[in-house]
């Protein structure tokens, strides 16, 4: 069943109108028909069962067949602090982490931050990366639309992260797996989790201890070095599995 999102105001009684680049790709792409049943979601929390009743090129009216209770969210609020990695490395690291369940993605730059991201371009690209976080919560059946902020410092996240129960810096010289596991087994349903991921090269030392000075907590991955793009998935998939398990 395909999955869309729309804004509360398209919702009319127990009618739907799912409009703008959402009805190309409906039409077209995914080659729906009237008669076929969609899932909706307004990003507040509302979903919906749907029966598609008509569509051209402007609007999918869909009729709406019952109200869907069952929440695909996680039970606890995660940030993915990622250091900014080189090329289109972060579109695969946003697409994975919204499968993954975090619900805001916050590119940070670091010491080591190669890519530089300034005034028409950062906005440029911010926007493609919102536009591939809102087609992974269709294809992951999300019930919000995960958010993708502008770029910001360590310092920056540092500081932003303080309001976070939990926060989590992945760090390859960090000893055993003991302190990780002590720190996943705090984590519980209701909380805020910061999860801070370095760019290609890592952290350097300086900004680990200003982590730890801010309360940040550094975790060992295991006995591998994995690479950015590899580090923050893992993470979540630990942490994802750790709330869901506990429910």
């Amino acid at each position: 069943m395909h999955h869309f999102f729309v804004k509360p105001e398209q919702v009319e009684d127990r009618q739907i109108r799912i409009t703008g680049s959402d009805v190309n790709h409906g039409k077209h792409v995914l080659r729906i028909k009237p008669g076929e049943e969609i899932s909706i979601s307004d990003g507040c929390g509302r979903n919906w069962i749907c029966q598609v009743g008509s569509l051209d090129e402007t609007c999918i009216l869909a009729e709406i067949v019952e109200t869907e209770m069952k929440s695909r969210e996680l039970p606890a609020s995660i940030t993915l602090y990622q250091g900014m990695p080189k090329n289109d490395k972060m579109e695969l690291i946003i697409q994975k982490a919204v499968e993954l369940g975090a619900m805001r993605i916050v590119p940070v730059a670091t010491k080591y931050t190669v890519v530089k991201l300034e005034g028409k371009k950062e906005e440029g690209k911010i926007k493609r990366w919102q536009a591939i976080a809102k087609s992974a919560a269709e294809q992951s059946k999300r019930n919000q639309i995960p958010q993708v902020s502008n770029v910001i410092t360590l310092e920056q996240a540092l500081e932003e992260a303080k309001v976070c129960e939990s926060r989590l810096i992945a760090y390859e010289h960090e000893d055993g797996m003991a302190g990780t596991k002590k720190e996943l087994l705090k984590l519980s349903a209701g909380q805020k989790i910061a999860v801070f991921i370095g760019p290609e090269g890592g952290f350097d030392e300086s900004e680990i201890q200003a982590a730890k000075k801010a309360g940040v907590c550094p975790v060992s991955l295991g006995k591998r070095i994995l690479r950015t793009e590899t580090a923050g998935l893992s993470l979540l998939s630990v942490i994802m599995m750790k709330l869901e398990v506990d429910l």
